[in-house]
């Protein structure tokens, strides 16, 4: 299994900020303003970032840090 602390670090230093990855608005707004990649709307956030998981590294990350915390 894969160490959630050490994915969520790996998101903090891709996002050179802190952000909370299990905050929707936070999601959107930092890959918006940092990456330019807007989510599509879909019935989840976790749908639209699935959607978009092969935009950017991050993403698969985030997928897999909300797996680990839900």
């Amino acid at each position: 299994m894969t160490d959630k602390h050490f994915i969520f670090q790996r998101i903090q230093n891709y996002a050179g900020e802190g952000f909370d990855p299990t905050a929707d608005d936070q999601i959107a707004t930092m890959l918006q303003s940092k990456f330019n990649i807007y989510l599509p709307q879909r019935t989840s956030v976790d749908k639209s970032l699935e959607s978009t998981s092969s935009d950017h590294e991050i993403i698969d990350l985030i997928i897999q840090y909300r797996a680990l915390t839900a």
